[in-house]
Protein backbone atom coordinates (compact mmCIF):
# COMPACT_ATOMS: atom_id res chain seq x y z
CA UNK A 1 0.00 0.00 0.00
CA UNK A 2 2.84 2.43 0.85
CA UNK A 3 4.61 2.02 -2.63
CA UNK A 4 0.84 2.34 -4.71
CA UNK A 5 0.57 5.79 -2.29
CA UNK A 6 4.04 6.92 -3.21
CA UNK A 7 3.17 6.08 -6.87
CA UNK A 8 0.40 8.17 -6.37
CA UNK A 9 1.94 11.16 -5.05
CA UNK A 10 4.16 11.72 -7.77
CA UNK A 11 1.97 11.32 -10.28
CA UNK A 12 -0.46 13.81 -8.91
CA UNK A 13 2.91 16.33 -8.77
CA UNK A 14 3.69 15.98 -12.26
CA UNK A 15 0.04 17.25 -13.36
CA UNK A 16 0.45 21.08 -13.20
CA UNK A 17 3.77 20.33 -15.44
CA UNK A 18 1.74 18.16 -17.76
CA UNK A 19 -0.60 20.93 -17.77
CA UNK A 20 1.98 23.59 -18.87
CA UNK A 21 3.13 21.73 -21.60
CA UNK A 22 1.08 24.21 -24.34
CA UNK A 23 3.12 27.40 -25.03
CA UNK A 24 1.53 30.14 -22.56
CA UNK A 25 2.96 33.58 -23.98
CA UNK A 26 5.82 34.84 -26.06
CA UNK A 27 8.00 38.04 -25.17
CA UNK A 28 10.03 39.76 -27.70
CA UNK A 29 12.99 41.75 -26.49
CA UNK A 30 16.08 44.05 -27.81
CA UNK A 31 19.48 44.30 -26.63
CA UNK A 32 19.28 48.20 -27.25
CA UNK A 33 17.32 51.42 -28.65
CA UNK A 34 18.05 53.39 -30.92
CA UNK A 35 21.05 51.80 -32.70
CA UNK A 36 23.80 53.00 -34.66
CA UNK A 37 23.93 51.35 -38.18
CA UNK A 38 27.38 49.90 -37.87
CA UNK A 39 26.10 47.96 -34.94
CA UNK A 40 24.31 45.02 -33.90
CA UNK A 41 20.98 44.60 -32.31
CA UNK A 42 20.62 41.14 -30.37
CA UNK A 43 16.81 39.99 -30.83
CA UNK A 44 15.96 37.66 -27.69
CA UNK A 45 12.14 35.83 -28.17
CA UNK A 46 11.12 33.69 -25.48
CA UNK A 47 8.01 31.37 -25.28
CA UNK A 48 6.57 30.19 -22.38
CA UNK A 49 5.40 26.41 -22.41
CA UNK A 50 7.32 23.13 -24.61
CA UNK A 51 7.49 25.14 -27.93
CA UNK A 52 9.23 23.49 -31.13
CA UNK A 53 12.81 24.47 -31.42
CA UNK A 54 11.91 25.44 -35.16
CA UNK A 55 9.04 27.61 -34.63
CA UNK A 56 10.71 30.98 -35.06
CA UNK A 57 11.09 32.43 -38.02
CA UNK A 58 13.25 34.91 -38.98
CA UNK A 59 12.76 35.64 -43.10
CA UNK A 60 10.21 38.42 -42.25
CA UNK A 61 13.37 40.51 -40.89
CA UNK A 62 14.93 40.54 -44.20
CA UNK A 63 13.57 43.24 -45.65
CA UNK A 64 15.23 45.70 -43.21
CA UNK A 65 17.89 43.57 -41.49
CA UNK A 66 21.01 41.09 -42.17
CA UNK A 67 20.11 38.49 -40.21
CA UNK A 68 22.93 36.57 -38.90
CA UNK A 69 23.14 33.22 -37.10
CA UNK A 70 19.89 32.06 -34.69
CA UNK A 71 20.79 30.37 -31.28
CA UNK A 72 18.15 28.91 -29.82
CA UNK A 73 18.03 26.90 -25.97
CA UNK A 74 15.32 25.09 -23.72
CA UNK A 75 14.99 25.34 -20.26
CA UNK A 76 12.72 23.57 -17.71
CA UNK A 77 12.38 24.38 -13.46
CA UNK A 78 10.13 23.17 -11.25
CA UNK A 79 9.70 25.36 -7.45
CA UNK A 80 7.80 24.54 -5.22
CA UNK A 81 5.98 21.30 -7.21
CA UNK A 82 5.32 24.13 -9.58
CA UNK A 83 7.17 23.50 -12.95
CA UNK A 84 8.16 26.19 -15.94
CA UNK A 85 9.42 25.49 -19.50
CA UNK A 86 10.50 28.09 -21.66
CA UNK A 87 11.99 28.00 -24.89
CA UNK A 88 14.32 31.08 -25.46
CA UNK A 89 15.94 32.06 -29.57
CA UNK A 90 18.57 34.75 -29.84
CA UNK A 91 19.16 36.15 -32.81
CA UNK A 92 21.93 39.30 -34.24
CA UNK A 93 20.19 41.86 -36.38
CA UNK A 94 22.57 44.64 -38.68
CA UNK A 95 20.45 47.27 -39.85
CA UNK A 96 20.67 47.92 -43.42
CA UNK A 97 19.74 51.65 -43.99
CA UNK A 98 19.06 55.31 -41.26
CA UNK A 99 15.44 55.12 -40.34
CA UNK A 100 12.92 54.06 -37.99
CA UNK A 101 11.78 50.15 -38.46
CA UNK A 102 8.97 47.87 -36.32
CA UNK A 103 10.24 44.53 -35.82
CA UNK A 104 7.12 42.63 -36.34
CA UNK A 105 5.16 40.39 -33.89
CA UNK A 106 6.37 36.63 -33.68
CA UNK A 107 3.47 34.01 -33.51
CA UNK A 108 4.59 31.27 -32.15
CA UNK A 109 2.09 27.78 -31.46
CA UNK A 110 -1.39 30.65 -31.63
CA UNK A 111 0.68 32.79 -29.36
CA UNK A 112 2.18 36.55 -30.32
CA UNK A 113 4.72 38.79 -29.01
CA UNK A 114 4.19 42.64 -29.28
CA UNK A 115 6.18 44.47 -32.11
CA UNK A 116 8.98 46.59 -31.75
CA UNK A 117 9.59 49.76 -32.98
CA UNK A 118 13.53 50.61 -33.52
CA UNK A 119 14.95 53.46 -34.33
CA UNK A 120 18.51 53.50 -36.61
CA UNK A 121 20.70 56.52 -36.50
CA UNK A 122 23.91 57.55 -38.18
CA UNK A 123 27.40 56.45 -36.85
CA UNK A 124 28.62 59.48 -35.20
CA UNK A 125 31.92 61.10 -36.30
CA UNK A 126 34.10 63.57 -36.17
CA UNK A 127 35.73 65.53 -33.19
CA UNK A 128 32.25 66.22 -31.05
CA UNK A 129 31.48 62.32 -31.41
CA UNK A 130 31.78 60.38 -28.49
CA UNK A 131 35.02 58.12 -28.73
CA UNK A 132 33.78 54.34 -29.83
CA UNK A 133 35.34 51.20 -28.20
CA UNK A 134 35.01 49.22 -31.10
CA UNK A 135 34.08 49.97 -35.21
CA UNK A 136 35.18 48.93 -38.46
CA UNK A 137 35.86 51.36 -41.52
CA UNK A 138 35.80 50.31 -44.87
CA UNK A 139 37.28 52.00 -48.02
CA UNK A 140 38.07 51.26 -52.28
CA UNK A 141 40.98 51.97 -54.14
CA UNK A 142 38.05 53.54 -56.84
CA UNK A 143 34.60 53.48 -57.02
CA UNK A 144 34.48 53.78 -60.97
CA UNK A 145 35.83 50.80 -62.73
CA UNK A 146 35.83 48.49 -66.10
CA UNK A 147 34.60 45.03 -66.40
CA UNK A 148 37.46 42.55 -64.47
CA UNK A 149 39.14 44.99 -63.35
CA UNK A 150 40.83 44.93 -60.01
CA UNK A 151 39.88 47.36 -57.56
CA UNK A 152 41.04 47.22 -53.89
CA UNK A 153 38.99 47.26 -50.88
CA UNK A 154 40.82 47.73 -47.76
CA UNK A 155 38.72 46.72 -44.01
CA UNK A 156 39.94 48.08 -40.73
CA UNK A 157 38.74 47.37 -37.42
CA UNK A 158 39.44 49.59 -34.79
CA UNK A 159 39.88 48.05 -31.07
CA UNK A 160 40.05 49.93 -28.08
CA UNK A 161 40.75 47.30 -25.54
CA UNK A 162 42.04 43.81 -26.10
CA UNK A 163 39.60 40.92 -27.56
CA UNK A 164 39.81 37.56 -26.56
CA UNK A 165 38.99 36.01 -29.98
CA UNK A 166 36.81 37.26 -33.06
CA UNK A 167 36.31 36.86 -36.57
CA UNK A 168 36.04 38.98 -39.18
CA UNK A 169 33.78 37.90 -42.87
CA UNK A 170 34.81 39.02 -46.22
CA UNK A 171 32.59 41.65 -48.34
CA UNK A 172 29.83 40.77 -50.49
CA UNK A 173 29.38 41.27 -53.57
CA UNK A 174 27.35 39.55 -56.55
CA UNK A 175 28.74 38.33 -59.68
CA UNK A 176 32.28 39.04 -58.40
CA UNK A 177 36.09 37.38 -57.62
CA UNK A 178 36.88 38.41 -54.33
CA UNK A 179 40.20 36.96 -52.21
CA UNK A 180 42.06 37.88 -49.54
CA UNK A 181 45.11 40.09 -50.34
CA UNK A 182 48.36 39.35 -48.18
CA UNK A 183 48.69 38.80 -44.40
CA UNK A 184 46.43 41.33 -41.85
CA UNK A 185 48.31 44.50 -40.82
CA UNK A 186 48.70 45.35 -37.39
CA UNK A 187 49.52 48.62 -35.74
CA UNK A 188 47.78 51.50 -33.82
CA UNK A 189 46.20 54.56 -34.52
CA UNK A 190 45.04 57.70 -33.05
CA UNK A 191 41.31 58.73 -33.37
CA UNK A 192 39.91 62.05 -32.17
CA UNK A 193 42.62 61.65 -28.78
CA UNK A 194 41.86 57.75 -28.56
CA UNK A 195 44.27 55.39 -29.17
CA UNK A 196 42.80 52.07 -31.39
CA UNK A 197 44.57 49.02 -32.10
CA UNK A 198 43.78 48.48 -35.63
CA UNK A 199 43.73 45.37 -37.76
CA UNK A 200 44.08 45.71 -41.40
CA UNK A 201 42.96 43.45 -44.01
CA UNK A 202 42.95 44.34 -47.98
CA UNK A 203 40.77 42.14 -50.65
CA UNK A 204 41.00 42.16 -54.44
CA UNK A 205 37.69 42.26 -56.07
CA UNK A 206 37.09 41.86 -59.59
CA UNK A 207 33.05 42.44 -60.70
CA UNK A 208 32.14 40.15 -63.34
CA UNK A 209 29.16 42.02 -64.92
CA UNK A 210 28.72 45.93 -65.35
CA UNK A 211 26.42 48.17 -63.52
CA UNK A 212 25.67 49.99 -60.56
CA UNK A 213 26.44 48.03 -57.72
CA UNK A 214 26.50 47.75 -53.67
CA UNK A 215 29.40 46.44 -51.62
CA UNK A 216 27.92 44.79 -48.55
CA UNK A 217 30.49 45.78 -45.64
CA UNK A 218 32.32 42.52 -43.30
CA UNK A 219 30.64 41.19 -41.05
CA UNK A 220 33.00 41.88 -37.14
CA UNK A 221 31.99 38.95 -34.26
CA UNK A 222 34.04 38.73 -31.58
CA UNK A 223 34.77 38.81 -27.27
CA UNK A 224 36.36 41.09 -25.80
CA UNK A 225 37.47 41.32 -21.89
CA UNK A 226 34.47 43.27 -19.66
CA UNK A 227 36.33 44.09 -16.38
CA UNK A 228 34.46 43.06 -13.34
CA UNK A 229 35.08 45.82 -10.40
CA UNK A 230 33.71 42.97 -7.57
CA UNK A 231 36.23 40.62 -8.62
CA UNK A 232 39.58 41.05 -7.14
CA UNK A 233 41.44 38.93 -9.61
CA UNK A 234 41.65 39.99 -13.40
CA UNK A 235 41.39 35.93 -14.51
CA UNK A 236 38.07 36.10 -13.40
CA UNK A 237 36.66 39.08 -15.71
CA UNK A 238 34.09 37.67 -17.83
CA UNK A 239 33.65 38.53 -21.15
CA UNK A 240 31.13 39.91 -23.80
CA UNK A 241 29.76 39.29 -27.20
CA UNK A 242 30.58 42.74 -29.78
CA UNK A 243 29.05 42.36 -33.57
CA UNK A 244 29.89 45.39 -35.96
CA UNK A 245 29.57 45.85 -39.66
CA UNK A 246 31.48 48.03 -41.69
CA UNK A 247 29.50 50.31 -44.33
CA UNK A 248 28.60 49.48 -47.51
CA UNK A 249 30.19 51.24 -50.68
CA UNK A 250 28.84 52.07 -53.91
CA UNK A 251 30.72 51.37 -57.39
CA UNK A 252 30.46 52.07 -60.75
CA UNK A 253 31.01 49.05 -63.21
CA UNK A 254 31.70 49.82 -66.54
CA UNK A 255 30.69 47.43 -69.60
CA UNK A 256 34.19 46.92 -72.63
CA UNK A 257 34.10 49.50 -75.09
CA UNK A 258 32.24 49.36 -77.82
CA UNK A 259 35.70 49.45 -80.42
CA UNK A 260 37.53 46.69 -78.47
CA UNK A 261 37.81 43.56 -80.71
CA UNK A 262 40.62 41.66 -79.09
CA UNK A 263 40.78 39.54 -76.15
CA UNK A 264 39.56 41.86 -73.27
CA UNK A 265 41.92 42.71 -71.46
CA UNK A 266 41.80 45.64 -69.00
CA UNK A 267 45.39 46.28 -66.41
CA UNK A 268 47.32 48.46 -65.64
CA UNK A 269 50.69 47.08 -66.35
CA UNK A 270 51.28 43.97 -69.12
CA UNK A 271 54.37 42.74 -70.49
CA UNK A 272 56.02 40.16 -72.42
CA UNK A 273 59.67 38.48 -72.68
CA UNK A 274 60.89 35.95 -73.94
CA UNK A 275 63.98 33.48 -73.21
CA UNK A 276 65.99 31.83 -75.88
CA UNK A 277 67.93 28.61 -74.59
CA UNK A 278 70.85 29.86 -76.74
CA UNK A 279 71.64 32.19 -79.47
CA UNK A 280 73.13 29.46 -81.92
CA UNK A 281 71.25 27.85 -84.42
CA UNK A 282 72.15 24.87 -86.20
CA UNK A 283 70.50 22.08 -88.53
CA UNK A 284 69.08 19.36 -86.38
CA UNK A 285 69.58 20.86 -82.36
CA UNK A 286 66.42 21.96 -80.74
CA UNK A 287 66.41 25.02 -79.38
CA UNK A 288 63.88 26.08 -76.83
CA UNK A 289 62.08 29.59 -76.57
CA UNK A 290 60.05 30.51 -73.62
CA UNK A 291 57.43 33.29 -73.88
CA UNK A 292 56.36 35.15 -70.49
CA UNK A 293 53.45 36.92 -70.28
CA UNK A 294 52.72 39.15 -66.97
CA UNK A 295 49.88 41.44 -66.25
CA UNK A 296 48.65 43.55 -62.80
CA UNK A 297 45.41 43.32 -61.51
CA UNK A 298 43.81 40.32 -63.34
CA UNK A 299 43.45 36.64 -62.63
CA UNK A 300 44.95 33.56 -64.41
CA UNK A 301 41.95 33.07 -66.28
CA UNK A 302 42.03 36.62 -68.01
CA UNK A 303 45.10 35.95 -69.95
CA UNK A 304 45.33 35.03 -73.32
CA UNK A 305 47.06 32.25 -75.41
CA UNK A 306 50.34 33.81 -76.90
CA UNK A 307 50.02 33.42 -80.85
CA UNK A 308 53.29 32.70 -82.38
CA UNK A 309 54.31 32.41 -86.37
CA UNK A 310 57.69 30.41 -87.66
CA UNK A 311 59.28 30.03 -90.54
CA UNK A 312 58.43 26.49 -92.29
CA UNK A 313 62.42 25.34 -92.09
CA UNK A 314 61.11 25.05 -88.33
CA UNK A 315 60.00 21.64 -86.78
CA UNK A 316 57.71 22.61 -83.25
CA UNK A 317 57.34 21.35 -80.55
CA UNK A 318 54.95 23.41 -77.71
CA UNK A 319 54.82 22.34 -74.13
CA UNK A 320 51.73 22.47 -71.97
CA UNK A 321 51.16 26.37 -70.98
CA UNK A 322 51.75 27.27 -67.38
CA UNK A 323 50.55 29.79 -65.12
CA UNK A 324 51.47 31.62 -61.54
CA UNK A 325 49.84 33.94 -59.73
CA UNK A 326 51.31 36.39 -57.10
CA UNK A 327 50.80 38.96 -54.80
CA UNK A 328 53.02 43.09 -54.23
CA UNK A 329 51.99 46.06 -53.13
CA UNK A 330 48.36 44.86 -52.42
CA UNK A 331 48.06 43.84 -55.76
CA UNK A 332 47.54 40.56 -58.39
CA UNK A 333 50.11 39.82 -60.42
CA UNK A 334 49.69 36.79 -62.72
CA UNK A 335 51.98 34.95 -65.28
CA UNK A 336 51.45 32.78 -68.36
CA UNK A 337 54.27 30.65 -70.16
CA UNK A 338 54.64 29.17 -72.88
CA UNK A 339 57.66 27.11 -74.63
CA UNK A 340 58.64 25.18 -77.75
CA UNK A 341 61.33 23.79 -78.65
CA UNK A 342 62.04 24.59 -82.61
CA UNK A 343 64.54 22.20 -84.55
CA UNK A 344 65.71 23.82 -87.58
CA UNK A 345 65.92 22.07 -90.99
CA UNK A 346 68.03 24.50 -93.36
CA UNK A 347 70.37 26.47 -92.71
CA UNK A 348 70.02 29.72 -94.03
CA UNK A 349 69.33 33.54 -92.31
CA UNK A 350 65.23 33.12 -90.98
CA UNK A 351 62.59 36.15 -89.38
CA UNK A 352 61.09 35.08 -86.98
CA UNK A 353 58.18 37.23 -86.71
CA UNK A 354 56.98 40.16 -84.20
CA UNK A 355 54.93 38.95 -81.30
CA UNK A 356 52.17 41.40 -80.58
CA UNK A 357 49.76 40.62 -77.77
CA UNK A 358 46.62 43.84 -77.14
CA UNK A 359 45.55 45.29 -73.71
CA UNK A 360 43.22 48.11 -72.42
CA UNK A 361 45.50 50.28 -70.43
CA UNK A 362 42.63 51.11 -67.76
CA UNK A 363 44.59 54.29 -66.05
CA UNK A 364 44.98 55.83 -69.43
CA UNK A 365 41.90 54.26 -71.18
CA UNK A 366 43.51 53.34 -74.81
CA UNK A 367 44.30 50.52 -75.93
CA UNK A 368 48.60 49.33 -76.10
CA UNK A 369 50.51 46.21 -77.09
CA UNK A 370 52.79 44.47 -75.39
CA UNK A 371 55.07 43.38 -78.32
CA UNK A 372 58.50 41.22 -78.64
CA UNK A 373 60.60 42.52 -81.77
CA UNK A 374 61.14 41.10 -85.28
CA UNK A 375 64.26 38.44 -84.86
CA UNK A 376 66.87 37.39 -87.28
CA UNK A 377 68.17 34.62 -87.05
CA UNK A 378 71.37 32.30 -88.26
CA UNK A 379 70.96 28.60 -89.15
CA UNK A 380 74.51 26.83 -89.10
CA UNK A 381 74.56 23.65 -91.17
CA UNK A 382 75.00 20.89 -89.15
CA UNK A 383 78.56 18.95 -89.05
CA UNK A 384 77.68 16.23 -91.11
CA UNK A 385 76.12 18.53 -94.05
CA UNK A 386 79.44 18.81 -95.58
CA UNK A 387 79.30 15.77 -97.31
CA UNK A 388 75.95 15.24 -98.56
CA UNK A 389 75.05 13.60 -102.16
CA UNK A 390 74.02 16.14 -104.72
CA UNK A 391 69.46 16.13 -104.75
CA UNK A 392 69.73 15.30 -101.11
CA UNK A 393 67.31 18.18 -98.87
CA UNK A 394 68.62 18.92 -95.37
CA UNK A 395 65.38 17.73 -93.71
CA UNK A 396 66.08 14.53 -94.97
CA UNK A 397 69.28 14.53 -93.49
CA UNK A 398 67.55 15.10 -90.21
CA UNK A 399 65.31 13.04 -90.14
CA UNK A 400 65.88 10.27 -92.29
CA UNK A 401 63.77 6.85 -92.54
CA UNK A 402 66.32 5.03 -90.73
CA UNK A 403 66.26 0.98 -91.19
CA UNK A 404 69.04 -1.49 -90.18
CA UNK A 405 70.24 -1.69 -93.42
CA UNK A 406 70.86 2.34 -93.26
CA UNK A 407 72.46 2.07 -90.47
CA UNK A 408 74.94 -0.30 -91.08
CA UNK A 409 75.46 1.17 -94.63
CA UNK A 410 76.14 4.63 -92.60
CA UNK A 411 78.70 3.39 -89.98
CA UNK A 412 80.93 0.89 -92.98
CA UNK A 413 83.89 2.68 -93.68
CA UNK A 414 84.76 2.72 -97.68
CA UNK A 415 86.06 -0.59 -98.87
CA UNK A 416 87.62 -1.48 -102.07
CA UNK A 417 84.78 -3.02 -104.39
CA UNK A 418 86.37 -6.68 -104.23
CA UNK A 419 86.34 -6.66 -100.66
CA UNK A 420 83.52 -8.66 -98.60
CA UNK A 421 81.13 -6.03 -96.72
CA UNK A 422 78.29 -6.50 -94.47
CA UNK A 423 75.92 -5.38 -97.16
CA UNK A 424 77.80 -7.26 -100.55
CA UNK A 425 78.94 -10.37 -97.91
CA UNK A 426 81.18 -12.93 -99.46
CA UNK A 427 80.21 -16.02 -97.27
CA UNK A 428 82.40 -18.19 -96.40
CA UNK A 429 80.93 -19.62 -93.83
CA UNK A 430 77.45 -20.66 -91.92
CA UNK A 431 78.43 -17.83 -89.24
CA UNK A 432 77.61 -15.45 -92.62
CA UNK A 433 75.25 -16.43 -93.88
CA UNK A 434 73.49 -16.60 -90.94
CA UNK A 435 74.18 -12.72 -90.22
CA UNK A 436 72.75 -12.02 -93.95
CA UNK A 437 70.06 -13.98 -93.19
CA UNK A 438 69.63 -11.65 -89.97
CA UNK A 439 69.59 -8.57 -91.82
CA UNK A 440 66.90 -9.58 -94.64
CA UNK A 441 64.68 -10.39 -91.63
CA UNK A 442 65.03 -7.30 -90.27
CA UNK A 443 64.62 -5.57 -93.46
CA UNK A 444 61.29 -7.95 -94.13
CA UNK A 445 59.79 -6.22 -90.55
CA UNK A 446 60.79 -2.64 -91.26
CA UNK A 447 58.71 -2.76 -94.64
CA UNK A 448 55.81 -4.96 -92.69
CA UNK A 449 55.56 -1.67 -90.09
CA UNK A 450 55.69 0.76 -93.32
CA UNK A 451 53.34 -1.09 -94.91
CA UNK A 452 50.65 -1.52 -91.72
CA UNK A 453 51.22 2.37 -90.93
CA UNK A 454 50.41 3.10 -94.70
CA UNK A 455 47.13 1.09 -94.57
CA UNK A 456 46.12 2.99 -91.14
CA UNK A 457 47.20 6.51 -92.27
CA UNK A 458 44.39 5.50 -95.37
CA UNK A 459 41.74 3.81 -93.13
CA UNK A 460 41.92 7.28 -90.66
CA UNK A 461 41.83 9.50 -93.63
CA UNK A 462 38.88 8.00 -94.96
CA UNK A 463 36.93 8.05 -91.57
CA UNK A 464 38.63 10.96 -89.97
CA UNK A 465 35.81 12.67 -87.15
CA UNK A 466 37.93 15.61 -86.74
CA UNK A 467 36.34 19.05 -87.59
CA UNK A 468 36.93 20.85 -91.09
CA UNK A 469 36.57 24.13 -91.96
CA UNK A 470 33.47 23.56 -93.40
CA UNK A 471 31.26 24.70 -90.86
CA UNK A 472 33.45 27.23 -89.52
CA UNK A 473 34.34 29.60 -92.37
CA UNK A 474 32.08 31.64 -94.25
CA UNK A 475 32.57 33.15 -98.06
CA UNK A 476 32.53 36.69 -96.25
CA UNK A 477 35.16 36.40 -93.67
CA UNK A 478 37.57 34.75 -96.60
CA UNK A 479 36.59 37.61 -98.86
CA UNK A 480 36.94 40.27 -96.08
CA UNK A 481 40.27 38.59 -95.22
CA UNK A 482 41.43 38.80 -99.11
CA UNK A 483 40.71 42.21 -99.41
CA UNK A 484 42.74 43.09 -96.77
CA UNK A 485 45.31 41.15 -98.74
CA UNK A 486 44.95 42.98 -101.94
CA UNK A 487 46.00 46.19 -100.04
CA UNK A 488 49.09 44.99 -99.24
CA UNK A 489 49.40 46.75 -95.77
CA UNK A 490 51.47 43.89 -93.70
CA UNK A 491 50.12 45.26 -90.71
CA UNK A 492 46.32 45.18 -91.57
CA UNK A 493 47.45 41.98 -93.00
CA UNK A 494 48.50 40.96 -89.27
CA UNK A 495 45.46 41.90 -87.86
CA UNK A 496 43.13 40.41 -90.40
CA UNK A 497 44.87 37.36 -90.02
CA UNK A 498 44.50 37.50 -86.25
CA UNK A 499 40.75 38.34 -86.38
CA UNK A 500 39.86 35.88 -89.02
CA UNK A 501 41.83 32.91 -86.37
CA UNK A 502 39.92 34.05 -83.22
CA UNK A 503 36.73 32.07 -84.61
CA UNK A 504 38.53 28.81 -84.22
CA UNK A 505 40.13 26.81 -81.39
CA UNK A 506 43.68 27.01 -79.99
CA UNK A 507 44.64 23.85 -82.02
CA UNK A 508 42.87 24.83 -85.22
CA UNK A 509 44.37 28.24 -85.11
CA UNK A 510 48.18 26.36 -84.43
CA UNK A 511 47.05 24.01 -87.77
CA UNK A 512 46.38 26.55 -89.82
CA UNK A 513 48.99 28.89 -88.66
CA UNK A 514 51.69 25.91 -89.61
CA UNK A 515 49.52 25.71 -93.39
CA UNK A 516 50.20 29.23 -93.91
CA UNK A 517 53.85 30.04 -92.50
CA UNK A 518 55.77 29.90 -95.95
CA UNK A 519 53.46 32.83 -97.57
CA UNK A 520 53.67 34.33 -94.18
CA UNK A 521 57.59 34.40 -94.23
CA UNK A 522 57.87 35.64 -97.22
CA UNK A 523 55.66 38.68 -96.47
CA UNK A 524 57.48 38.95 -93.34
CA UNK A 525 61.00 38.99 -94.76
CA UNK A 526 59.71 41.15 -97.96
CA UNK A 527 58.36 43.42 -95.69
CA UNK A 528 61.82 43.60 -92.98
CA UNK A 529 64.29 43.64 -96.13
CA UNK A 530 66.43 46.76 -96.27
CA UNK A 531 65.25 48.03 -98.72
CA UNK A 532 61.92 46.69 -98.44
CA UNK A 533 61.06 44.24 -101.23
CA UNK A 534 58.13 43.53 -103.05
CA UNK A 535 56.37 39.99 -102.69
CA UNK A 536 53.55 38.16 -103.92
CA UNK A 537 50.08 38.74 -102.22
CA UNK A 538 48.30 35.85 -104.40
CA UNK A 539 50.77 33.10 -102.72
CA UNK A 540 49.10 33.77 -99.57
CA UNK A 541 46.00 34.44 -101.32
CA UNK A 542 45.90 31.04 -102.74
CA UNK A 543 47.22 29.70 -99.81
CA UNK A 544 43.87 30.71 -97.23
CA UNK A 545 41.86 29.62 -100.35
CA UNK A 546 43.49 26.48 -100.37
CA UNK A 547 42.80 25.56 -97.12
CA UNK A 548 39.00 26.36 -97.28
CA UNK A 549 37.61 25.29 -100.50
CA UNK A 550 40.27 22.44 -101.27
CA UNK A 551 37.28 19.31 -101.78
CA UNK A 552 38.00 15.77 -100.40
CA UNK A 553 36.99 12.61 -102.89
CA UNK A 554 33.68 12.99 -100.54
CA UNK A 555 32.57 16.13 -101.06
CA UNK A 556 33.55 17.35 -98.05
CA UNK A 557 35.89 20.36 -97.08
CA UNK A 558 39.30 19.39 -96.34
CA UNK A 559 39.76 17.97 -92.79
CA UNK A 560 41.96 20.33 -90.45
CA UNK A 561 43.76 18.22 -88.96
CA UNK A 562 45.05 16.60 -92.20
CA UNK A 563 46.57 13.04 -91.35
CA UNK A 564 49.59 12.82 -93.65
CA UNK A 565 50.37 16.39 -91.95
Amino acid sequence: MINKRLIAGLLISLLPWLAQADVTSVTATIDKNPVMLDEAIVLTVVAEGDAERDAFDSSVLLGDFVVGRTSVGSQTSIVNFSTRQTTTWSTTLFPRSVGDFTIPAFTIEGKSSAPIKVKVIPVQQGSDAPAREYYVATEVSQSDVYLQQQLRYTVKLYLASQIERGSLQAPELENAQIQQLGEDKQYTELVNGKRYQVIERNFAILPQQSGEFTIRGPVFSGEVIAANTNQRFGFFNRTKTINRVGPDVDISVKPIPANIDYHWLPSEFVQLDENWQTEEFVVGEPVTRTLTLTAVGVVEEQLPEIEQIYPPAFKLYPDQPGSATAERDNRLIVQRTESVALIPTQPGEFIIPEVKIPWFNTASGITEYATLPTRTITVAPAANMGNESPGTTPETQVTPPVSPQNTAEQNTPALPDNQPTALNPQPSSIAEQGIDLWHWILAGLWLLTAAGWFVYAQRKRTVDPRPSLQNSVTNNDVKSLVSTIEKGNVGEIQAAIRTWLSQFSAAQRWQIQQSIKPELDQMMASAFANPPKAWDKTALISAIQRITTTKTKDGGLTPLYPVNH
